[in-house]
């Protein structure tokens, strides 16, 4: 599994980060950055929460 990020839609509101902060992190400079490209199944519920509730579905899955 391979998290995706379309850059140019994302608005970095840190919803993901919220449902995964092991995954997905917001810093000072207001920009997401992706901390585990290629996490482990484990994290795939919250990954798959974080797809479906990026309010600019920026956020996909691949594998």
């Amino acid at each position: 599994m391979r998290v995706v990020v379309d850059f140019d839609r994302c608005e970095s509101n840190a919803v993901c980060m919220g449902i995964a902060p092991e995954v997905f992190e917001v810093r000072d400079d207001d920009y997401l950055y992706i901390l585990i490209e290629e996490p482990g199944e484990e994290l795939r519920p919250k990954i798959e929460e974080a797809v479906r509730l990026c309010p600019k579905q920026a956020i996909s899955i691949g594998e």
